[in-house]
């Protein structure tokens, strides 16, 4: 019995856990790190096939079994709805340092594997090693295959599977997909074709965690059978591709490679210094090459773009922006900081930058009031970093644009955008969801935050003084003066609005009482709306830590206020109805510690001290809260989207997303 609860213990320890690689056109490869699929999301070569959108399962998984001695032994975990094969009971080691690496021992048998993408390409390698016993041994490599959007799960139809071989390379043509043909190939060992070999029913159980489908039929193509000779030491690699090009590749170059750009990447950052010890080398380490992971190239722009989260999102403008500093400029990686910034500026239509692009066809998606005002601050952050005012003179025009348009008025995709007359930004209608907490399911938008909203007002002001430090600098003291006196206004309206002295906080949108983490805005940015020193400010900080401060970041509404949810589970009507209604989300203690920061900038020396505690315990706690959550459960190295509210905090949402991965680090580093 105590055998039995040792290997459920193990199996579920081993599912919660997964590992993420990418190849920069937004694919992936992505499981458990016992090799179970969890989620429809998860296989070997999940393919965009409009890089980097239109994600599709290509490569489930390959199910490996040895066998000596008349005995065979599986190595591959499967789980359906009444079963799991339990090859995870033969792996005695994981890591992934760089790539994952895995490490099999049944009796005298040893077998090493390494996964690996080629980075801007649609392939994926494995690299098998086998150290055999005193026997002849039989490695099996058995393919599992599918052609399926990545969202949609779950395939129930008959294969229609056309094959061609040719030497040990397998030309796959699955439901007639004439035009994206699947390419495998084994190194050495027999191929044997299988006829109409359907894997029934894998079940994804993260999938019925979130109220999904999660039964999946796959399809086995065939096996590779490979001869192994007594005490023979052999490698043997395996390719899946979406190219034709598979003979000359080499496995081991592909693994060298990737392994020698991620090392290039760390030493570029200028963070992994000699002198720093073990535990922060590794963590410094695992930064950037989870920053790396969202950064993919778009083939419609031709510009790299910074993708939300995975297994599931794409590039999300207002995501992108937010998570810029920590992700390419506390990394150094300013040639791509200047590509996302074309990437969205080249996309502004009526002064709006694009929320997306569609997952179908690349069509820029612009249901956003804050997207446009967010570029601002970080145009502030990149000129900071690099110096390049050459660049941002280039663009300048397009800033214009997006202010002209804000204050004329913005009517496209029902934004609703206008500058009132008392210099206040409105936006939105009670059926538009334009600001980050952006939820709408089946046409009802949870939490629309119509009318004047406390972030938009807070970026508009930043974006206002922006434009009048730039215009003194491109254009004249007249224009710069323009800018001025249309954010004076903005202060003075929002100075006299915007404080509940009730509630000792800021209405979330003007006549919304409602506690949330928005606020923090008018404190956090280069330009805050506020008096940093004064009184007010002080009571939002006092309120945010009592009401939706965690360590594991900021709730979205304070407990107590109606409709307020501690857990975020269920299915995903019940998931959207709670998504912003209390759920901590992990970004928004950037927020908090730029508030901190700018707080600083006092002369009251008392203040000045007690502010510094504040920062300092911040960064202690964020450094130990999320070093543990880095390898506890999700996608190893990684941070998740959100978090429950109470104990045991656990990640909901995309097991990794950027703004949480970006501010995050941003804290712990600075």
């Amino acid at each position: 019995m105590k055998k039995k609860d040792e290997e459920r213990m193990f199996l579920e320890t081993g599912i919660s856990k997964e590992w993420l690689i990418t190849n920069g056109i937004g694919g992936y490869a992505s499981s458990s790190i016992v090799g179970c699929n969890t989620r429809k999301y998860h296989g070997l070569l999940v393919a965009p096939l409009n890089p980097p959108a239109m994600r599709f399962v290509i490569l489930s998984k390959v199910d490996e079994s040895i066998e000596f001695n008349n005995t065979k032994y599986d190595l591959y975990t499967n789980m359906c709805k009444n079963s799991v094969s339990k090859g995870y009971q033969y792996l005695v080691n994981f890591d992934n340092e760089y790539i994952p690496n895995f490490t099999y021992k049944v009796k005298d048998v040893m077998v090493k594997k390494v996964i690996c993408m080629e980075y801007g390409k649609n392939i994926t390698c494995i690299s098998y090693k086998i150290k055999n016993g005193n026997h002849k041994t039989k490695l099996t490599l058995a393919p599992i295959i599918n052609f399926r959007n990545a969202h949609v799960a779950n395939t129930y139809h008959q294969f229609d599977i056309e094959q061609e071989l040719n030497n040990n390379t397998v030309k796959i043509v699955l439901d007639k997909h004439l035009d994206k043909p699947i390419y495998i190939k084994s190194s050495s060992g027999k191929y044997i074709e299988h006829d109409n070999d359907i894997f029934k029913g894998m079940f994804y159980i993260e999938e019925e965690k979130r109220g999904f489908d999660s039964e999946d039929n796959l399809v086995v193509p065939g096996r590779y059978e490979i001869s192994i000779d007594e005490n023979e030491e052999k490698e043997i690699s395996f390719i899946c591709s979406l190219n034709e090009e598979i003979e000359d590749i080499s496995v081991n170059e592909v693994i060298t490679n990737e392994i020698i750009r991620l090392r290039k990447l760390i030493r570029k950052s200028g963070l992994c210094e000699d002198n720093c010890d073990e535990q922060t080398k590794k963590m410094l380490q695992q930064y950037i090459i989870s920053a790396d992971n969202f950064i993919a190239y778009r083939q419609n722009t031709k510009l790299h773009t910074l993708l939300a989260g995975f297994p599931w999102f794409l590039d999300w403008g207002r995501d992108s922006l937010i998570a810029f500093e920590g992700l390419l400029l506390m990394t150094h990686r300013f040639d791509i900081a200047k590509e996302i910034l074309l990437t969205f500026t080249n996309n502004i239509r009526f002064g709006l930058v694009p929320n997306g692009f569609a997952d179908d066809n690349n069509r820029p998606l612009y249901n956003s009031a804050d997207a446009s005002l967010l570029l601002f601050e970080q145009i502030n952050k990149y000129i900071k970093y690099t110096g390049d005012v050459e660049f941002v003179k280039s663009i300048y025009n397009k800033l214009k644009n997006i202010i002209d348009n804000y204050a004329n008025g913005i009517d496209f995709d029902e934004n609703n955008i206008h500058l009132e007359d008392d210099g206040l930004i409105s936006s939105g209608t009670i059926n538009t969801q334009n600001t980050w907490m952006d939820v709408k399911y089946d046409g009802y938008a949870i939490t629309p935050r119509n009318g004047k909203a406390v972030e938009i007002n807070a970026l508009w002001y930043n974006a206002l003084m922006t434009m009048n430090e730039l215009a003194s600098m491109f254009e004249n003291k007249k224009v710069a003066k323009e800018y001025m006196n249309l954010a004076n206004k903005c202060k003075e309206s929002f100075n006299i609005k915007f404080y509940n002295e009730k509630k000792k906080s800021l209405y979330d949108v003007l006549g919304d009482e409602k506690i949330r983490p928005n606020q923090l805005f008018a404190l956090s940015l280069t330009y805050p709306i506020l008096d940093i020193n004064g009184d007010i400010a002080k009571n939002i900080i006092s309120t945010v830590e009592k009401k939706l401060l965690t360590k594991y970041g900021l709730r979205t509404l304070a407990k107590g206020e109606p409709n307020y949810v501690e857990i975020y589970e269920g299915d995903s009507f019940k998931r959207d109805l709670s998504y912003h209604q209390g759920p901590v989300w992990t970004w928004l203690l950037g927020l908090y510690f730029d508030s901190l920061k700018n707080m600083m900038n006092t002369e009251d020396e008392a203040q000045k001290e007690k502010i510094s505690k504040k920062l300092k315990k911040l960064k202690k706690d964020t450094k130990e809260t999320f070093m543990k959550a880095l390898y506890s459960d999700g996608i190893l190295g990684n941070i998740a989207e959100i978090y429950d509210t109470e104990e045991p905090y656990l990640g909901k949402g995309a097991p990794a997303q950027a703004w949480s991965v970006a501010e995050v680090y941003r804290i712990i580093l600075s």
